[in-house]
């Protein structure tokens, strides 16, 4: 009897330690402790821009050739784009950059980071958190100023976790890998339904951090490279992301955020909804284009089941939306809703930026017959 009361103690007291703990843990949505890297290490910890001393750049552990660079024009006729500030490092061969973040355990978060390639077709870079680690393959430019933007999540299994971005490859020139100039990090909230509506997070209002001084939207990783989507309630399938988009910087349908389906029919966004085989649904969204100079004749492929519907408009990449409504007979206990972009878009005067039709406001209600 006294062994099960001293058990019965020590889970009680775990148990108001990690309330405890969880209540000192503040919602976190903001950059990491110099996540613009603008903190710069010591002059005598420089060999040109190269950093010398495992603990030299502030609030970051560095391992193999880190250097900490300025954007523009570089020696040996490079140019580093590093659009949201002065200041990027960039991992060379076998290279890392790690930093230990405070966290609420069992709790899912994302990342939010700017990487670009800097002189390698095969450049990779690995992110891991908690635990968890993807490699991201940075060879394809979706934003041609080097302004793209990643989101990655994790879930956290303690109260520290260790948050690591590494180079993976050897180069011919040791110096050679991805630049990195921002890192965020971003408290996953659950998502809910609202009243009326069987699809979570229809308005994606729920979404990773967005840089607040320059963004080209967030690109929201595949399944398959991230099990915790940073979009609640939504997965991102096939190979290519989905960009998750703001109102500040772009064109919305409503509220604050919307999805851009950028990558042609490499990528889709999806969500399973649990219905009553037989029962007849509409399901609802709205399509349009972000305002971002995205242009020409675009189609939008929504599925709810084995039912389908295709959507077409003409884009001026001016800013518009219009909204579409299927009607559908559900015919299993769980109904997966996807809309596909079938199409490669670019902008008018950059064809170098990938962009694409936006989605937003997806309900799914029941309806009679």
């Amino acid at each position: 009897m006294a062994s099960f009361f001293s058990l019965s103690f020590i889970l009680i007291f775990s148990l108001y330690n990690s309330f405890a703990y969880a209540n000192t843990v503040p919602y976190l949505d903001d950059l990491l402790e110099n996540g613009n890297f603008e903190q710069g290490p010591k002059p005598s910890n420089m060999n040109k821009t190269v950093i010398i001393g495992k603990h030299s750049l502030p609030k970051w552990e560095i391992n193999s050739i880190v250097e900490w660079v300025s954007g523009g024009p570089q020696e040996g006729g490079f140019y580093f784009p590093i659009p949201r500030g002065a200041h990027a490092v960039r991992l060379g061969n076998e290279a890392s950059i790690s930093q230990y973040v405070k966290v609420k355990p069992n709790t899912i978060y994302s990342l939010t980071f700017g990487a670009t390639r800097t002189c390698a077709q095969d450049e990779v870079l690995t992110v891991s958190a908690g635990g968890m680690s993807s490699d991201l393959n940075i060879q394809t430019l979706y934003s041609a100023d080097g302004g793209d933007t990643y989101a990655w999540g994790f879930k956290s299994t303690s109260n520290l976790v260790k948050v690591t971005f590494h180079n993976p490859g050897t180069q011919e020139d040791p110096t050679c890998g991805p630049l990195i100039d921002h890192v965020a990090i971003k408290e996953m909230l659950m998502a809910t339904y609202t009243k009326g509506n069987l699809v979570k997070n229809g308005g994606f209002e729920l979404g990773p951090h967005v840089f607040k001084n320059f963004s080209t939207g967030v690109l929201v990783l595949p399944l398959k490279q991230d099990k915790y989507s940073p979009i609640p309630g939504w997965m991102v399938q096939f190979a290519k992301p989905s960009k998750y988009i703001d109102s500040k910087h772009f064109f919305v349908p409503s509220g604050n955020a919307a999805v851009e389906l950028i990558g042609g029919r490499e990528t889709g966004i999806a969500q399973t909804i649990r219905t009553i085989p037989k029962q007849f649904y509409n399901l609802t969204f709205t399509i349009g284009d972000a305002q971002n100079s995205c242009h020409g004749t675009m189609t939008v492929q929504a599925f709810a089941g084995k039912a389908s519907t295709q959507v077409t408009f003409v884009s001026n990449g001016k800013g518009w939306s219009k909204t579409a409504t299927f009607k559908f007979q559900a015919d299993s206990i769980r109904t997966t809703i996807a809309f596909y972009n079938p199409y490669y878009h670019t902008k008018i005067h950059d064809f170098g930026h990938m962009c694409g039709p936006v989605i937003d406001d997806v309900s799914l209600v029941h309806v009679r017959k």
